[in-house]
């Protein structure tokens, strides 16, 4: 790829995962309690499995600002600032870093010579949410719907088996997009302006 072409695919690559994260967090979700059951958290770690730590950031993160200036790409068809007083807000907040560190694992474990690669995606994906995603909303659900940490842990807890499914789908996704693009997720050096 020229050094004039990588800038333009890489926005296209981001703004293409910013619109699955939203796509994927507008469809109906299954209410359990204060926070829906969606297919977010599975385009967020699909994001930074697929494009790498910076871009799979960059695209959370749009989708993110996307969303706070009020365009409806948050679950339920919301958007604004009125999210942020949402018991959800703790899982929102840490989606670009659950990608960057997504991407950043699967860069550094499952690199393209790496025998079990499907394993270490999965890994990749679901030791992002359990160190990132997890606490985060945990601390959410405190913070905004003022519950205990016992309280908290346990509504978070519901989110767990989705969690596995979907951070095992993510890795199989990944597996079959790495396989037909093998230099997507490597490391490359910035473009000289």
């Amino acid at each position: 790829m020229s050094a004039g072409k990588q800038p333009t695919t890489d926005l296209a690559l981001i703004a293409v995962f910013a619109a699955l994260i939203a796509v994927f967090s507008v469809v109906p979700g299954v209410p359990v309690g204060p926070v829906p059951i969606t297919l977010q958290t599975l385009a967020v770690i699909l994001s930074g499995l697929v494009l790498g730590p910076w871009r799979g950031f960059a695209a959370a993160t749009l989708y993110l600002l996307v969303g706070f200036a009020g365009l409806p790409v948050f679950a339920g068809g919301t958007g604004g600032l009125g999210v942020l007083g949402k018991p959800s807000i703790g899982y929102l907040l840490s989606f670009p870093i659950a990608a960057l560190l997504a991407g950043a694992f699967a860069r550094w474990l499952a690199g393209p010579e790496r025998r079990a690669r499907f394993l270490w995606l999965f890994l990749s994906g679901f030791g992002a949410s359990v160190l990132i995603v997890h606490p985060a909303g945990i601390l959410g659900l405190m913070v905004v719907a003022k519950m205990g940490v016992n309280a908290a842990i346990a509504t978070d807890l519901v989110f767990w088996p989705g969690d596995v499914v979907k951070n095992l789908v993510a890795a199989a996704i990944a597996v079959a997009v790495h396989k037909a693009f093998p230099a997507l997720l490597a490391a490359r050096a910035p473009v000289a302006a």
